[in-house]
Order: structure tokens, then C-alpha cells, then sequence
């Protein structure tokens, strides 16, 4: 959305790039919660076996997003929401002016992944970091009715954040 806000995204393409994020999230996530009981190679980065690790029942499982006693932190709703839309909106701010044509290529990848690690650091505690509706789909939708119950805020507060940040990106261009 903020991509298509900023004009660098078709109209006719926003539809089927949100649904192959979509389908793509939830493969994945069905991938993962097949192999829920079974010991992955990677297991130990989340300190046990992925069932520990990832169990449903529990307040961010599956790395599900979240606020008031899903929140990591127990952040309410409105901080959630503040949260995402502005993190969203200000990496796609970084990501337009990182790939604008005038900008070095070379370090697009720098500054993306250095403006995504902040955002992470700063929102994991808050929400489990979202700025994704369909990383927000893919993991809600195999944590339990919680997570799926506050999935709008992690659908609406990216598609107001993106929507803003591809805007003020425009007009931050134009002067």
C-alpha cells in the first residue's frame, strides 16, 4: 500500500501481490505448525523444542502480534495501533528513499535491513512487530481465536502507516 501510495506501485497489482503475501504467510505458517512436535535443526535458537517454543495457548505464540495481554509488554490497544502505523510509515519512507534512482544501489540493502532491525527492537516488545498484514495473517491464524481476534488492528494500522509514509514520501519528493 505505501509503495502504491508513493507511485511506485501499480493499481492492478496491489490486489495480487497482497493475496501471494497472503497465501505465501499461511503456507509457511502451516509448514510450521505441521512440525510443531517434532524437533526442528533450529529449535534451540527459541531454547527447546518448537512446541516450548511456540506453543498456541500462549500469548504470542507463533511470534503473533498482539496487544493488552497478547502484547509482550501488555501495551494497550492504542499504543499497538500508534506503534504500527508509524513504524510502517517510516520504513516505507526509508525503503522509497533507499531505492530512489538517484540513491546509491549499493547501500539500499544496508539501510533497509539497518531501518527493519530498529523497528524490530523497538515494536517486539510492544506488538511482536507487525508493519505486515500478512505476516500478521500467516501466524494468527494458527495461534488461536486471541490472535485472530485482534488481527485488524495489524491489518489497519500498517495499511494507514504504509499509506501515510508513501505519501510523505511523495511529498517530501516534491520539495
Amino acid at each position: 500500500m505505501g509503495l502504491w501510495a508513493g507511485g511506485r506501485f501499480q493499481t492492478r497489482d496491489v490486489l495480487p501481490y497482497w493475496l501471494a503475501q497472503v497465501v505465501g504467510g499461511l503456507l509457511a505458517g502451516a509448514l510450521l505448525w505441521h512440525f510443531m512436535d517434532e524437533p526442528l535443526s533450529m529449535a534451540w535458537l527459541a531454547g527447546g523444542s518448537v512446541t516450548e517454543a511456540l506453543h498456541p495457548m500462549q500469548a504470542g505464540a507463533f511470534a503473533s502480534n498482539g496487544y493488552g495481554v497478547l502484547s509482550p509488554g501488555g501495551y494497550p490497544m492504542s499504543m499497538a495501533f500508534l506503534c504500527e502505523a508509524l513504524m510502517t510509515a517510516m520504513f516505507v519512507v526509508v525503503i522509497m528513499g533507499a531505492t530512489h534512482w538517484n540513491a546509491p544501489a549499493a547501500m539500499a540493502p544496508v539501510a533497509i535491513g539497518l531501518a527493519l532491525t530498529l523497528i524490530h527492537l523497538v515494536s517486539i516488545p510492544i506488538t511482536n512487530t507487525s508493519v505486515n498484514p500478512a505476516r500478521s495473517t500467516a501466524v494468527a491464524l494458527f495461534a488461536g481465536s486471541a490472535a485472530v481476534q485482534q488481527l485488524w488492528l495489524f491489518w489497519l494500522a500498517p495499511l494507514i502507516g504504509g499509506l501515510g509514509g508513501g505519501l510523505l514520501y511523495r511529498w517530501l519528493g516534491e520539495k
